[in-house]
Parts: structure tokens; C-alpha cells; sequence
């Protein structure tokens, strides 16, 4: 059985009867993700000329032209296989542990990517490459993102009683 502390301190994951720990962050993973993520996007914009905000690429997708739709389907579907090819390669995709129901989980997404839209982009866009072109926009963007999270956490989980 795991402690107060210990479930702070991992990420849970609910699989049949059991629960599996993703990961522990440290330095160092940190640090590996971060230059991935870093590269990927650096590589995207010296081979397209794209920023990687996911948001904008996906919707994008929905009305690119044909010249402009390879790119794209190529990044969701890496987005997609990537974990897939981890666990072929004997990683574990473990199903998160959702307390709320789907339509509310929908309603979430459904927010979220409406908000992307009205701020020109996500946080993919914003905080990571926007923030590394130094655009104020996207610094901007990016506190509002990190506020709002911030406090989204501390009213659903001590101002509502969780």
C-alpha cells in the first residue's frame, strides 16, 4: 500500500488491480526530454519552416492544402506510434486513472482546443517554441497557461473539498 507522500511523489496509473508507476522524474529525464522535444521542434522548423504547436498543426490538418498535408500526417502519426513502438519494444501503456466520466472528459477537450484556437496556439506552440523566439506573445501565453493550471489545481483539490 502506498503512503500520502509516495502518491504525491509518482504518477499512478490504474491496470486491472494494480497500480503502476510511470516514472520518476528526475534531472536528468528531465533534461533528455526536454533536448528531444527540442530537437524535434528545431528539426520541424529547419525542414518546414513550421512551428511545432501541435494545435496548429492538427487543425491545419483539417484544412490543409495537398502540397502542405504530408508534413502534418506525418507529425500526428509519429505522435501516435511513438508509444505504440514503446511498448512493442516492451514498455507498458497503462490506462491513467480518470475520476470523471467521459462526457465531461470531452467537454475538457473540447475547452481546451477551443482555447488554443482563440490564443493562436497551444502550449506546445507557445511555451516551446514561441517562448524560445523570445515573442512576447508567447510569453504572455505561456503565464497565463502556467496561472491558470496553478489554480485550476489548488480550487479542484483543496476548494472543492478533493
Amino acid at each position: 500500500m502506498l503512503t500520502r507522500r509516495m502518491r504525491r511523489r509518482v504518477i499512478l496509473f490504474r491496470r486491472t488491480n494494480e497500480v503502476a508507476t510511470v516514472h520518476h522524474l528526475t534531472p536528468i529525464s528531465a533534461l533528455f526530454g526536454g533536448a528531444l522535444i527540442g530537437l524535434a521542434a528545431t528539426m520541424l522548423m529547419l525542414f518546414t519552416g513550421r512551428l511545432a504547436g501541435v494545435s496548429g498543426i492538427l487543425g491545419g490538418l483539417l484544412t490543409a492544402r495537398p502540397a502542405d498535408r504530408g508534413w502534418r500526417v506525418a507529425f500526428i502519426a509519429g505522435l501516435i506510434a511513438a508509444p505504440l513502438v514503446a511498448a512493442a519494444m516492451g514498455g507498458s501503456l497503462p490506462r491513467p486513472a480518470i475520476a470523471a466520466n467521459l462526457a465531461l472528459v470531452a467537454a475538457a477537450g473540447l475547452l481546451v482546443g477551443f482555447g488554443s484556437r482563440m490564443g493562436n496556439g497551444c502550449t506546445s506552440g507557445h511555451g516551446v517554441c514561441g517562448f524560445a523566439r523570445l515573442s512576447a506573445r508567447s510569453i504572455v501565453a505561456t503565464g497565463v497557461f502556467m496561472v491558470t493550471a496553478v489554480l485550476t489545481v489548488a480550487i479542484v483539490r483543496h476548494g472543492l473539498g478533493g
